[in-house]
């Protein structure tokens, strides 16, 4: 884990990198929440290399490092399939509309899915503009937008890792979809 200031105003920015069946993630923290899960892709060479435990901070104790921590731990026990819910604060930086989409995606439950259009309508909103706010998503996974799928039950768009192949592979994990058959 690394600390570093991204803003310039002081404020404690933790990342660290792990590997999961899904790729490399990069996870970031502030001290009060997550804020960040993002794949590391091949462009990302000098990450790529290392995807292991959490090197040492000036500030090992920190918050933020606590909270990576323990996101680390639910990601490992939700890739195990032992974990559905997760449990950790979030902080993802957006507009007021896609706070409340990210809000009702994040109530869609392990292995279950729901079209842009159900999500639409929960969020007072038209799937167009609900598919750009789930693209928007900083912290995938864990606000689950692979849950989130096209009208008719079509895969849809996903912006994570290879996009809709990690979708399919996430919504696989979850039993929603049959290993090699799908949409």
């Amino acid at each position: 884990m690394k600390h570093q200031d991204t803003n310039g105003s002081g404020t404690d920015i933790a990342e660290v990198t792990i590997g999961s069946p899904f790729g490399v993630l990069l996870l970031r923290a502030s001290d009060e929440a997550i804020t960040r899960v993002t794949w590391l892709m091949e462009e990302d060479d000098a990450r790529l290399e290392a995807p292991s435990a959490p090197t040492p901070s000036t500030r090992p104790n920190s918050p933020s490092q606590k909270l990576l921590a323990d996101a680390i731990q639910q990601l490992e026990a939700y890739f195990e399939g032992s974990l559905r819910d997760f449990t950790l604060p979030l902080a993802p930086a957006g507009t007021a509309f896609q706070q409340r989409v990210w809000h009702e995606m994040a109530k869609i439950p392990f292995g279950e899915t729901m079209t842009y259009g159900q999500l639409a309508e929960k969020s007072d909103s038209v799937a167009r503009a609900v598919g750009g706010a789930c693209g928007a998503n900083p912290i995938p996974i864990i606000i689950p937008c692979h849950r989130v799928l096209g009208g008719g039950g079509k895969l849809g768009g996903f912006s994570g890792g290879l996009g809709p192949d990690s979708k399919r592979a996430l919504l696989e994990h979850e039993g929603v979809l049959t290993p090699g058959l799908g949409f």
